[in-house]
C-alpha cells in the first residue's frame, strides 16, 4: 500500500486551495487546448485531493478523472464539482494499483501535484509502472514535487536518502513522509519516459527566509514528436 492513512485525518481537519497551479494550466493549455472536442481526452489526477485540479480540467471540457486514497478528499471532491455543476469520475483507492482500477492505455494524460513525493522511492517507482499502463502510446506524464532545496527537508527524522517523516516546520510540515527530489534523481526516476522536460518552480516564504522549490517534470510514453 502507497497511501498513509495520516492523511484521512490531513483533509479532515485542513482546508485546501480550491484553484490549480499555474504549471498544470500551462501544460494543459500547451498540449490540449487545441484539441477539437476536448471531452474525448482523458485525464487522470492520482492524489486528487478535494479536486481543485478535477475541477478545472472538468470546467475545460476535459474527461476528468480522480482517485485517493482518502474517503474524506473524495466526499469533498464529489461536493466541489456538485457545486460547480461539473462531472469528473472520482475512486477512492491506492494509486500503486492504478492497472486494477482504470483500462490499460486508457489516459491521454496523467497528472501528479505533490503526490508522488508522499512515497518512498520504491513505491514511487511501482506507481510510474502503474501510470506507464494506464497512459495510451504518446500519453503525457505531468508531475510537480519538492526539491532538495525545500524549506524543512531535513528537519525530521530521515528513513531513507532523502525521504523525510516528522518533519517539524517548513511547507510540508504536518502531512507525514516526504520525498525531496534532487535533480539527478529526478533525472533518473524518469527515465524510463521519453521527451522529459525538468523545470523548476520555486516561491519564498517569511519575508525570504526560506523557500519552497518544486521540480515540474513532463514525459511523454513512447515515441512522439515535441509539440
Amino acid at each position: 500500500m502507497s497511501w498513509d492513512p495520516i492523511w484521512e485525518g490531513v483533509f479532515r481537519s485542513r482546508e485546501w486551495g480550491r484553484y490549480p497551479p499555474e504549471e498544470l494550466i500551462r501544460f494543459i493549455a500547451r498540449h490540449f487546448y487545441s484539441v477539437s472536442d476536448r471531452g474525448q481526452v482523458k485525464i487522470l489526477e492520482v492524489g486528487c485531493g478535494a479536486g481543485a485540479n478535477l475541477w478545472y480540467l472538468a470546467r475545460e471540457g476535459f474527461d476528468a478523472y480522480g482517485i485517493d486514497g482518502s474517503q474524506t478528499a473524495i466526499v469533498k471532491a464529489e461536493r466541489r464539482m456538485q457545486e460547480e455543476g461539473v462531472k469528473a469520475h472520482l475512486q477512492v483507492g491506492d494509486i500503486i494499483r492504478l492497472g486494477e482500477v482504470y483500462p490499460t492505455g486508457f489516459f491521454d494524460a496523467v497528472i501528479d501535484v505533490a503526490c508522488l513525493e508522499h512515497n518512498r522511492m520504491n513505491a514511487i517507482q511501482v506507481i510510474l509502472d502503474q501510470v506507464l499502463l494506464v497512459l495510451k502510446p504518446g500519453g503525457r506524464f505531468f508531475s510537480m514535487m519538492a526539491a532538495v532545496d525545500t524549506y524543512g527537508a531535513e528537519l525530521g527524522k530521515e528513513v531513507e536518502p532523502g525521504t523525510f517523516i516528522d518533519i517539524a516546520e517548513g511547507p510540508v510540515s504536518g502531512i507525514g513522509l516526504c520525498h525531496f527530489f534532487t535533480l539527478e534523481e529526478v533525472q533518473r526516476t524518469f527515465g524510463r519516459f521519453n521527451d522529459v522536460q525538468v523545470e523548476c518552480s520555486n516561491s519564498s516564504l517569511n519575508s525570504r527566509q526560506q523557500w519552497f522549490k518544486l521540480w515540474v517534470v513532463e514525459g511523454v510514453k513512447g515515441e512522439v514528436a515535441r509539440s
